[in-house]
C-alpha cells in the first residue's frame, strides 16, 4: 500500500512511495508526530539521478524488516534535495561540520525540534569496511534515544548553537580589484593539472565557472595563460568519457583525473552550463572544437530532457538496465569490441574502436569501454566516421534508456534558457532560441505566482509545494536577461526586474549587503542557511550579483548595482584564497571592472545592417557586456531611448561607466570597441 509520498510531484519521493517505510514528506504534521509519538527523526535526503540513494533505497528502505523497525522506533521523513536545496544545505553542514565528509544518500537523526543529533551518509546492510550496519545505527540511534535522552539533548543543543556560530564573515566591504582578480588567477594555475587539464586529482568535476572567470579575465587583460586553461580544460573533457562522444552532452563528473571514466548521471545543470562555456570559448577563439561541442550539448538538452511543457527536465539517471534484467551504471554508454562488431561489421569496427578508443581490456568494468577521442593525431574519414557514429547512436537507441527526472527546476531552466539562447543567437539556430523562449514561457506560466513569487519546481504543468531559494531568482533572471540581448523583447527585463526587486527586499540583509539563501518569509529552519560558494552550480549569491550587476547595466538602477557591489565584497575575501569555489563571482567581478559595457544597437528589426550590428554586439568578448536591439522609436528597452539613427542608418552606441563612445554605422569598428 502506498505511503504518505504517493501525492507529491517529486519524482524521487514517488520512487519511495510503495517503501514499506511509513515515510513523510517534510513537513510540520511530521514533526508533530514525532512530538506526539516521543519518537526521533529519520531525515534521509536524496535525489533521483543519485546512485547510491537507488542502493540504499534497495538494501534497506524496500526490506520489510528495517522497515518494521523504522516504523516502530522512528517517523521517517523523505527529502528530494533538488526540491529543498535548503533543507539539505543545514543539515549538510552538520554533517560536513560531525564527520569532515558529506555526500548523498544523507542520512541524519533530529530531536522532534528538527534539532541534529547524529549523522552519516550511506549505510550497508551489513557491516562493511569498518562501517557499522544500517541496522546497527539504527538500534544504536534507539537505545541512546530511549536510555540518554537528556545526553542527546544536549548534544543537539550543542550542535545547533555551534551551526550558528558558523555565519559567514562578510569579508571586505569593498568590490574586488585588479590585485584580487589576479590573485585568484594565481590560485588557480597552482591548482591546475597541466598534462590532463582541470583542477585538483580525482573525481574531477567540470569547472564550468572558474572557465568562465578565466575567458573573462583573458578578455579584459589579454593573459594568455588564462585562456590556455580554459581552452586546454575543454578540450580535454570533450574528449574524454565524461563527454557522450555519440549524442553530446556531459556526465556529472569523471571518477579519475583523466576524465575518462564519468559518474553517468547528466544533470541539467552541466549542461547549460558547459553549453554556454563552449559557446564562449567559441566566441573567444573560433575554436570548431567548441563550436561542435556547444551545439551539440544544445541539442541534447533539446532532444533528452525538454518536457512536453516545453520546460527542461532534471536529469538522466547514471543506471539503467544491461538487457538481463539488471540496473547496472553505465550500461546505456558503453561498449565492447564485440559489440562494435555486431553493429558495424569487422572493418568499421576496427575503425570505430581506434577512433573511439574501444580496447580488448575496457576502460570500465567487465570489459566495456567507455567512448573517448583520444587520437590528437592521425588522418580519419570524416563520412566514415558520421556513418559509424550514426549507426552506434541508432543501436544504442534500442538499448533500455536510463530513467528521468521530470521534475522542472527553475533555477537549471534558467540557465538552461540563457545557455539556448546565446547559442541560438551565436550560430544562427532559431530552434534553439525558440527552445529557450518555450522554458522561460513556462516559468512565467506556472512558476511565477500574481506576486512574481516564484516556486522551486512543477512536474507535469502543476506546480510544487516549495518556494523559490535565491538561485531560483537569481539564475532565472539570468535567463530573462540573456533573452532580453538576443530577442530585444523587454518583457523579458521586466520579468527579471521582477524576481531581482525580491533579491534586493527578501535576500538581502539590509545592514551588511550578505545574501541568504531562503527569503526573510521562507519556513524557519534551524540555521537560516548562507553560502555565497559554487557547488555544481553558481551560487545563489554569486548568480544574485551577477544578475543585479547586468539588470543595472540594461537600465540604470542604482540600488541593483550597489547591491551587486556589496555582494562582490565576498569576493575579494575569497577569490584569491580559494577561486575553485567562487568562480561566479569572479566573472562577475570581472564584469564590474569593465564596467560592464552597455551595447545599444537601433536601426530597422528586419534591416540586415541592425541583425549584423546586433551579432557583432552579442559576439562581444567584453566581460559581462549587455545589449538591447530595437527601432529607433521603440520604448522596449531601457538603454535605446533617445538613440537616433546616425544618417538614417542603423547605429550602435557603446558606453561605460557613465561614458559613451561616438556611436558608431560599422560593424568593424563596433568589434573593436567591444573586444572582438
Amino acid at each position: 500500500m502506498p505511503n504518505r509520498l504517493a501525492h507529491e510531484t517529486s519524482p524521487y519521493l514517488l520512487q519511495h512511495a510503495d517503501n514499506p517505510v511509513d515515510w513523510w514528506p517534510w513537513s510540520a504534521e511530521a514533526f508533530e508526530e514525532a512530538r506526539k509519538s516521543g519518537k526521533p527523526v529519520l531525515l534521509s535526503v536524496g535525489y533521483s539521478s543519485c546512485h547510491w540513494c537507488h542502493v540504499m533505497a534497495h538494501e534497506s528502505f524496500e526490506d520489510q524488516e528495517t522497515a518494521d523497525y523504522l516504523n516502530a522506533h522512528f517517523v521517517s521523513v523523505k527529502v528530494d534535495r533538488e526540491e529543498r536545496p535548503d533543507v539539505d544545505a543545514v543539515y549538510m553542514e552538520a554533517v560536513q561540520a560531525a564527520t569532515g565528509q558529506g555526500g548523498w544518500p544523507m542520512t541524519v537523526f533530529l530531536t522532534p525540534d528538527a534539532e541534529p543529533f547524529y549523522f552519516g551518509t550511506y549505510f550497508p546492510p551489513a557491516p562493511r569496511h569498518g562501517s557499522p550496519s544500517f541496522r546497527q545505527v539504527l538500534e544504536g540511534v534507539h537505545s541512546a534515544w530511549t536510555d540518554r535522552r537528556d545526553e542527546v539533548a544536549e548534544v543537539a543543543e550543542k550542535i545547533v548553537r555551534d551551526l550558528a556560530g558558523r555565519e559567514i564573515a562578510f569579508g571586505d566591504t569593498q568590490v574586488p580589484g585588479e590585485e584580487d582578480l589576479a590573485g585568484a588567477l594565481l590560485g588557480l594555475t597552482r591548482d591546475y593539472d597541466s598534462s590532463r587539464g582541470g583542477f585538483g586529482g580525482a573525481p574531477k568535476f567540470p569547472p564550468s565557472m572558474a572557465i568562465e572567470f578565466l575567458l573573462r579575465h583573458h578578455a579584459r587583460t589579454g593573459s594568455e595563460g588564462a585562456l590556455q586553461m580554459a581552452a586546454d580544460t575543454c578540450e580535454r573533457m570533450a574528449r574524454g568519457g565524461i563527454y557522450d562522444q555519440l549524442g553530446g552532452g556531459f556526465a556529472r563528473y569523471s571518477v579519475d583525473r583523466e576524465w575518462v571514466v564519468p559518474h553517468f548521471e547528466k544533470m541539467l545543470y552541466d549542461n547549460a552550463l558547459l553549453c554556454r562555456v563552449y559557446a564562449h570559448l567559441w566566441r573567444s577563439t573560433g575554436s570548431d572544437l567548441a563550436r561542435r561541442v556547444a551545439l551539440e550539448t544544445a541539442d541534447f538538452m533539446v532532444r533528452e530532457l525538454r518536457t512536453n511543457e516545453g520546460g527542461f527536465a532534471s536529469a538522466l539517471d547514471a543506471d539503467s538496465d544491461d538487457g538481463s534484467g539488471r540496473h547496472v551504471e553505465g550500461a546505456y554508454y558503453v561498449w565492447t569490441p564485440a559489440q562494435l562488431v555486431e553493429v558495424l561489421g569487422e572493418r568499421d569496427a576496427e575503425l570505430a574502436a581506434d577512433y573511439f578508443g574501444v580496447t580488448e581490456e575496457g576502460t570500465f568494468e567487465e570489459g566495456a569501454s567507455v567512448l573517448q577521442l583520444p587520437q590528437s593525431e592521425g588522418v580519419f574519414d570524416a563520412e566514415r566516421i558520421a556513418s559509424v557514429r550514426a549507426r552506434l547512436l541508432e543501436a544504442r537507441g534500442e538499448r533500455p534508456a536510463p530513467g528521468r527526472d521530470d521534475k522542472v527546476v527553475a533555477a537549471w531552466n534558467g540557465l538552461a534558457v540563457a545557455a539556448l539562447a546565446e547559442t541560438g543567437a551565436y550560430f544562427d539556430r532559431p530552434d534553439l532560441i525558440e527552445a529557450a523562449l518555450g522554458a522561460a514561457d513556462l516559468l512565467v506560466r506556472i512558476h511565477l505566482d500574481e506576486h512574481a513569487r516564484l516556486a522551486r519546481t512543477s512536474k507535469d504543468g502543476r506546480v510544487g509545494a516549495n518556494a523559490g531559494v535565491l538561485e531560483d531568482y537569481a539564475d532565472v533572471s539570468e535567463g530573462f536577461l540573456a533573452l532580453a540581448s538576443v530577442t530585444g523583447e523587454g518583457v523579458w527585463l521586466e520579468f527579471a526586474g521582477f524576481l531581482l526587486d525580491h533579491v534586493l527586499v527578501q535576500f538581502t540583509d539590509e545592514e551588511s549587503g550578505t545574501l541568504y539563501d531562503t527569503a526573510a518569509d521562507a519556513e524557519k529552519l534551524i540555521r537560516r542557511p548562507q553560502d555565497p560558494t559554487d557547488n555544481a552550480t553558481p551560487s545563489g549569491w554569486s548568480a544574485a550579483a551577477g544578475a543585479l550587476l547586468s539588470y543595472a547595466a540594461q537600465t540604470g538602477a542604482e540600488p541593483h548595482r550597489a547591491a551587486a557591489e556589496r555582494a562582490l565584497g565576498v569576493v575579494k575575501a575569497l577569490g584569491p584564497r580559494a577561486p575553485r569555489f567562487i568562480g561566479w563571482g569572479l566573472a562577475t567581478a570581472e564584469a564590474l571592472l569593465d564596467g560592464p559595457r552597455e551595447v545599444a544597437v537601433v536601426g530597422p528589426v528586419d534591416d540586415p545592417a541592425t541583425k549584423e550590428l546586433h551579432r557583432a554586439a552579442l559576439l562581444a568578448t567584453a566581460p559581462g557586456a549587455v545589449v538591447a536591439v530595437g527601432a529607433p522609436d521603440s520604448d522596449e528597452l531601457p538603454l535605446l531611448a533617445e538613440r537616433l539613427l546616425v544618417s538614417g542608418e542603423p547605429t550602435a552606441y557603446v558606453c561605460r561607466n557613465f561614458t559613451c563612445d561616438a556611436p558608431t554605422t560599422d560593424v568593424d569598428r563596433l568589434r573593436e570597441a567591444l573586444g572582438r
